[in-house]
């Protein structure tokens, strides 16, 4: 039997500390892979103790299969944990170690049948009479996998279970995991900071910060049409370019967004989302660009729908596969602040300008408080006096291009791209997306 699992406005805090996890709504449908993503310390690994009853739920309501069952003991709420440091027990033997919890259920049962079935499943058999000192981590993993599964529990709670082994095992076990819960059709709900995993194991991906969930979906979708900056530059590899730009608006000519020495010319007639912008006239905003967006390529050979742009060689990356080549086109980069931490920084104090903020003003001010604080704060271009100082250890140049590794390209050569402004995202002074219109839905088909 797998189950159905809903949290509705449920938030936990601890004495003397912030909150943990606020006002979370999320339904779990019965056999479905769920992703709990976001950076560490968000509150996923939180969410999921609560889940299974290992942490109180301060407000809110936790239904499993539309029952209430926020004051059920773990052992009632027939879950199955897999934690991120194998919890074996090291004087058993990895058949008494997946063995125990069925000896705990059935005290008079042989638990071997399952034992041995659950072995065969996962390729362990060898193992069964091995203790874990004389395991490897990716075979620890499997036996602790083994545990959980052995219970034919109605769900699977998953803590970070492959982020102490190397990559090559990791990558071999996120396929394993994916198919024994196909195979097995129980609902899981998995833990992980790598959005690699998330977007190749989830079904749905849910992205926390500061716990407040940020967008639910799947992965092609929060892929495609990211609800603000954090879920954009969190999810994607390499990260999203994102550019500070200015929206010029003239009546008497074409819309274009500045980028500092460059600009992008929005194509007319314009779109339904570029006319949208008009409303952005003179006000800053935060470019979106992902690697695949732009080409290198003779302006001559654009395509309906792409402008031109110029780069200078910064820096060129050989994957192998593909090559990753950085350009300097003059633009600023839009710095995230703490991006990769766990909470929000607390929204800067703005100067005071000659014109008192607006109705609307305070209301989208409001909104953004309410979701875990804004992504991002830019300075009104009017305040700005200086330009900000890079942070360490950024790579060199303002924009990333994914290309063929045939490639030749030399350090300061000057080079022709094409944006494709199908792919264009522009998200507000907070972080918001506001082109492609947030009303606008994936097309998964394409």
């Amino acid at each position: 039997m797998t189950r159905a699992i809903s949290l509705h406005d449920v938030s936990k805090s601890y004495a003397r500390g912030p909150r943990v996890v606020e006002n979370l709504s999320l339904d779990i449908a019965p056999g479905e892979f769920l992703v709990l993503l976001g950076p560490s310390g968000c509150g996923k690994s939180t969410v999921l103790r609560m889940i299974a009853g290992l942490e109180d739920i301060d407000r809110g309501r936790l239904l499993l299969d539309g029952e209430y069952a926020n004051d059920w003991q773990p052992s009632a709420r027939d879950m199955a944990m897999v934690f991120q440091n194998f919890a074996l027990y090291p004087s058993m033997t990895s058949r008494d170690n997946i063995g125990f919890p069925l000896r705990i259920e059935a005290p008079g049962a042989d638990p071997r049948p399952r034992v041995d079935a659950t072995a065969r499943m996962l390729g362990i058999e060898d193992l069964l009479d091995r203790f874990p000192g004389q395991l490897s981590g990716g075979e620890r993993q499997r036996v602790a996998m083994g545990r959980a599964i052995a219970r034919h529990p109605s769900a699977f709670l998953m803590d970070e279970p492959l982020s102490n082994l190397d990559a090559k095992l990791r990558n071999h076990l996120r396929a394993e995991i994916s198919r024994l819960t196909r195979e097995l059709g129980v609902t899981t709900v998995y833990v992980t900071h790598d959005q690699s995993e998330a977007m190749s194991l989830g079904d749905r991906v849910a992205v926390l910060r500061g716990g407040v969930l940020q967008q639910v979906g799947h992965p092609r979708e929060v892929y495609a049409l990211p609800r603000n900056v954090f879920v954009a530059a969190f999810i994607g590899t390499p990260r999203i370019n994102l550019l500070r730009g200015l929206v010029r608006a003239p009546l008497d000519g074409a819309m274009t967004v500045s980028l500092g020495k460059q600009f992008l010319r929005l194509p007319e007639p314009l779109s339904l989302d570029h006319q949208l912008l008009r409303v952005q006239q003179g006000r800053e905003v935060i470019v979106g660009l992902r690697s695949e967006a732009v080409r290198i390529a003779r302006h001559s050979a654009a395509r309906p729908g792409e402008v031109p742009l110029t780069g200078l060689v910064e820096h060129v990356e050989f994957q192998g596969h593909e090559t990753l080549v950085h350009f300097d086109t003059g633009s600023r980069p839009a710095v995230v602040p703490e991006l990769e931490s766990p909470r929000p920084a607390a929204r800067p104090a703005r100067r005071r300008r000659r014109e008192a903020p607006g109705v609307l003003d305070r209301l989208r001010e409001r909104a953004g408080a309410l979701r875990a604080g804004p992504v991002v704060v830019l300075d009104h271009p009017a305040d700005t006096e200086a330009e900000p100082a890079p942070p360490e250890g950024r790579l060199p140049g303002d924009l990333v291009v994914r290309t063929t590794p045939d490639i030749r390209l030399r350090h300061g050569m000057q080079v022709p791209l094409l944006v494709d402004l199908a792919h264009l995202f522009v998200f507000d002074q907070h972080g918001d997306r506001i082109c492609p219109s947030p009303a606008r839905l994936p097309d998964l088909e394409e």
